[in-house]
């Protein structure tokens, strides 16, 4: 599943007119260079959530022939529902009782998905977080066995923990998850909700896994500056 509903208004103002999805890095769209990168690594079928622009979206879809590869439409259009809602609102998609990826479309990366995948299917955690150790307001906290414990902003200080650990690594989420469909059947939220919410609940009595890639190109192409810097990695 691509995440590619957000209002995207760090990347005004061509997000006034458009959805961030749509964004370009050296002639191809964000949505394109990530169905082109899980393509890449063997997926067969995609789902997109869309609300701003939507049709914009979809047009894009059918004018390209959904660059060669089914894809199905979540409609957000009433209301954006965060990636919790959003990814309960398409579970309907994830009907085969296998594990399936989700992605942010504004996230660029030449991380390995297949050791991802690998490591997901040999652990069997309920999820696996693509992280890495790099510079983030924001983090995701694990103990030694790569555990997920808590969530820390570290600008407010806030902090919201799952589990004890006599230590504990932060770790920058990197908007790569491999989810097993068993949460379905765990997620008692409703509407607009966030997948952290969810993951530090869960992680109280089920393993949800992180899976560190530090070294491997990662970019959040959300802001106007950073698609200048996109392109500088980004050319295929």
């Amino acid at each position: 599943m691509i995440l590619a509903a957000g209002l995207g208004t760090r990347l005004k103002p061509f997000t006034d007119k458009h959805p961030k999805a749509l964004a370009r890095v050296n002639g191809k769209t964000l949505l394109q260079r990530n169905i082109e990168y899980l393509v890449k690594y063997g997926v067969t079928d995609i789902i997109v959530n869309v609300h701003h622009f939507a049709d914009q979206i979809i047009d894009h879809l059918a004018a390209n022939n959904n660059f060669n590869i089914p894809i199905s439409i979540s409609d957000e259009t009433g209301e954006v529902l965060e990636t919790g809602g959003g990814l309960k609102k398409a579970a309907w998609f994830f009907d085969d009782s296998k594990p399936f990826l989700l992605m942010n479309v504004d996230i660029l990366t030449h991380l390995n998905l297949k050791a991802m995948i690998d490591f997901h299917n040999n652990e069997k955690p309920i999820a696996t977080l693509a992280v890495s150790e790099r510079s983030s307001s924001r983090c995701f906290l694990f103990n030694e066995r790569e555990e997920l414990c808590g969530w820390k902003n570290k600008n407010t200080g806030e902090e919201k923990m799952s589990r004890v650990a006599d230590q504990l690594f932060e770790k920058s989420f990197s908007g790569i998850h491999i989810i097993d469909p068993r949460i379905f059947s765990m997620m008692h939220q409703e509407g607009k909700f966030s997948i952290v919410d969810t993951y530090i609940e869960l992680a109280k009595t089920n393993i949800i896994k992180s899976f560190d890639h530090t070294g491997d190109l990662l970019m959040d192409v959300g802001k106007p500056e950073s698609i200048v810097e996109a392109e500088k990695c980004f050319f295929d």
